[in-house]
């Protein structure tokens, strides 16, 4: 399915009937089995009637005379015993009968009510993961929706401006419209790109009313962003089970680094995680105060050291703790750096080879914080940091504070490096774990048809 599908799949899936089905079948069994054993019971507990087979005979000789009367009285007395003898017995043996079959059944009934149960537990958990997972997606939508508002309108604005003047699709259209497109952040080079394949696209859908144009704009920036994408890893990497997890920040100073690894840290810690900071920005007045009070108000540990200490030898003695003390996660904070800046970027290599020593696979994640309001300047920064460092993913802040959004097209389609978390506002939860589909459907839910 395509990124632009989603504007059409936004419909919630039909309620499982499974919980109710099953509870009501293991209902039935169990009254099935009581009744039978019931039966059952009943029809054992019906005494037989006496009959001739179960009383001693008299003897030939009494019927016909030939013993006394006392003789007849202790036969007549042995009769009488061998009449009631059987018949406690047979008594007793019905009772017992009849016991073992209701324990029988007791232990059916509870083992048919404990697996109704179980099966009632199962539809009860899977039915909670699945409302867990739907509420999740709609906190997500709801964040993308309202951290993306101005993103939204502005480029609406913009792509309506531009529409209100058509009059026919010819050359000067295409130039317009990749003037529009530059002006919303999309970059030049994917503003020529989509202008080109535009222009055969318009004529092969016959598009002459502005809806019809603007529908096609929209569809051809989607498929070139799902494209440009492919095979793209946004995921995070973790070290294997038993050793600390390291990321290491870097970006200019002023993009949000110290406050990004501030509200990741309570994200993870809120997530079961071990955490643990390092204070390596030592060339910034009250760089160490900032990170210090985001460990103390999501009660992350901080290590620093004093001001204008070595940046590496602050890592090192964090990479240690991490290890010696069994962290799952261990997030760096480093000093911003002009990407020109050559002593600084050689520190940078300097601090990567010191958690190494230590770490031989560390760091996992080398993210780069962009700030999304400083347009094509961003652009610019992740084209050099790229150059000069191992970039594996880019943190784009303040993304609710831009009226243009293209920046993220631009940066997929010229440095196809992954976008992976995304600010969306000022709190904490605002930082959220980019997903390009509530992206798109917040950029463009407005246009879309």
């Amino acid at each position: 399915m395509g990124l632009f599908d989603i504007f059409r799949k936004k419909e919630k899936p039909a309620d499982s009937t499974s919980s109710s089905t099953s509870a009501s079948g293991s209902t039935l069994s169990s009254e099935s089995l009581a009744n039978s054993t019931q039966s059952k019971s009943e029809s054992s507990s019906l005494k037989p009637q006496p009959d001739g087979s179960l009383t001693l005979k008299r003897p030939l000789t009494e019927k016909t005379g030939l013993v006394n009367e006392s003789e007849a009285d202790v036969w007549q007395q042995a009769l009488q015993k061998s009449e009631v003898e059987p018949e406690q017995d047979q008594h007793s043996e019905s009772q017992s009968r009849s016991q073992s079959e209701s324990s029988s059944r007791r232990q059916s009934e509870t083992v048919l009510s404990e697996s109704a149960s179980t099966s009632s537990s199962q539809s009860e958990s899977e039915s909670q993961n699945q409302a867990d997972a739907s509420q999740e997606e709609d906190s997500d939508q709801a964040a993308y929706d309202q951290g993306l508002e101005k993103s939204r309108s502005g480029f609406a604005d913009r792509l309506n401006r531009f529409l209100a003047n058509f009059r026919t699709v010819d050359e000067e259209f295409f130039e317009n419209l990749e003037d529009t497109l530059i002006s919303s952040d999309v970059g030049f080079d994917l503003a020529l790109r989509i202008s080109n394949e535009l222009r055969e696209e318009v004529r092969l859908k016959n598009a002459k009313k502005p809806s019809d144009i603007r529908q096609v704009i929209i569809e051809k920036m989607v498929d070139l962003y799902e494209a440009d994408g492919v095979d793209e890893d946004i995921s995070m990497h973790w070290a294997p089970e038993g050793q600390p997890t390291v990321f290491l920040f870097v970006g200019v100073n002023g993009v949000g680094k110290t406050t990004t690894i501030g509200k990741m840290a309570e994200r993870y810690r809120k997530e079961g995680k071990k955490v643990l900071l390092a204070a390596a920005d030592t060339f910034r007045a009250g760089a160490t105060q900032q990170l210090q009070e985001w460990g103390s108000r999501t009660q992350v540990p901080v290590v620093a050291g004093p001001e204008k200490a070595d940046p590496a030898s602050v890592v090192y003695e964090a990479v240690e703790k991490a290890k010696n003390e069994n962290y799952d996660l261990l997030m760096v904070d480093t000093a911003g750096r002009l990407q020109n800046n050559v002593n600084l970027m050689q520190e940078l290599a300097k601090m990567k080879r010191v958690i190494q020593r230590v770490l031989p696979e560390a760091p996992q994640e080398v993210l780069l914080v962009l700030d999304a309001t400083t347009g094509q300047n961003a652009l610019q920064q992740a084209k050099l940091f790229k150059d000069s460092t191992d970039v594996t993913g880019i943190v784009l802040t303040k993304m609710d504070g831009t009226a243009k959004g293209g920046i993220i097209f631009a940066i997929r389609s010229a440095m196809h490096l992954p976008v992976k978390w995304i600010g969306l506002g000022e709190k904490a939860s605002d930082l959220r774990v980019f997903k390009p589909e509530e992206f798109v459907y917040g950029l463009f839910k407005d246009l879309v048809d």
